[in-house]
């Protein structure tokens, strides 16, 4: 069993958890995650079963989010899980959210929660949070390609705001970094992932203990948008034994995938002037 699962993931339990949930029903034990979500957290977390696990690099990282945020309290950990540090009775409006949203637009530089699990010195800082260290966090670039003001709930003083962002994006950061902006503090109380890559929200599938993996197991060869090249029979023996082949039909240093019958992915390659050198073998 080779592929990928588009999972939805729910609230309350751990992207690990979902992996563990998949490897009793499926017997198999090779199977990891594109992008860890928060236990609070749910929505898409992108499965590799088998052999698919070795093409995680090849898939595209960014990602989307639909986070609603509650001004008026900041916490220890940027979510309604934390500790409150700061309270303010400040009321903001629609149109002042959606101009401080401007401000994190493209490249921003993002200084990860406290409470993550980014390692410093060999410590996960949440680690070190939880025994109240101090400890210095570089902050990091990250690209929001697109920050939007969804609703704003003026009673409750919540905005829902999709956010279209690249890997390793703090969505906790960018809710307590904009109620320090506005003055009145802010958390993060929810958040859904509605994409990862070209996994979409529609397309999840929940996860249940007797699900049919293989009806929503998806070919590896659809998800990976490079070009493709169909191997004869002579390439495919070749490319089976990791040795390269002649071609001189793609651009130098273009990642190519590597099929055969049609439809079933064989190896991932690279052009290397006129010929193309093997870089990883998924055959059996």
């Amino acid at each position: 069993m080779m592929g990928f699962l588009n999972i939805y993931k729910p609230k309350g339990i751990t992207s690990h958890d979902v992996v563990a949930k998949l490897r009793r029903i499926t017997k198999i034990k090779q199977i990891g995650h594109t992008g860890t979500l928060d236990p609070f957290a749910e929505g898409v977390l992108p499965i590799c079963i088998g052999k698919a696990t070795r093409l995680i690099e090849f898939l595209s990282d960014d990602k989307e989010y639909l986070a609603t945020i509650q001004f008026g309290k900041s916490t220890t950990t940027y979510d309604l899980e934390g500790e409150e540090v700061f309270v303010s009775d400040k009321k903001v409006d629609s149109e002042t959210v959606e101009v401080a949203l401007k401000d994190f637009d493209g490249g921003i530089e993002q200084v990860p929660p406290a409470y993550s699990a980014i390692k410093i010195k060999g410590k996960k800082l949440y680690e070190y949070a939880r025994k109240g260290q101090q400890v210095e966090v570089p902050s990091r670039k990250v690209f929001i390609y697109n920050i939007n003001l969804v609703s704003f709930d003026e009673k409750l003083q919540q905005a829902q705001v999709l956010i279209k962002c690249s890997k390793g994006t703090y969505i906790r950061s960018i809710a307590n970094d904009l109620g320090a902006k506005l003055g009145c503090g802010a958390h993060l109380v929810k958040l859904v992932r509605t994409q990862a890559g070209s996994f979409r929200i529609e397309d999840s599938v929940k996860l249940q203990d007797d699900m049919n993996v293989l009806d929503n197991l998806i070919n590896p060869v659809d998800k990976l948008d490079y070009p493709k090249y169909v191997l004869n029979d002579d390439e495919l023996q070749k490319v089976s034994h990791g040795m390269s082949i002649k071609n001189k039909n793609f651009e130098h240093g273009c990642i190519i995938i590597l099929i055969y019958n049609e439809n079933e992915i064989c190896a991932v390659g690279v052009a290397d002037n006129d010929k193309i050198k093997v870089k990883k073998v998924l055959l059996s």
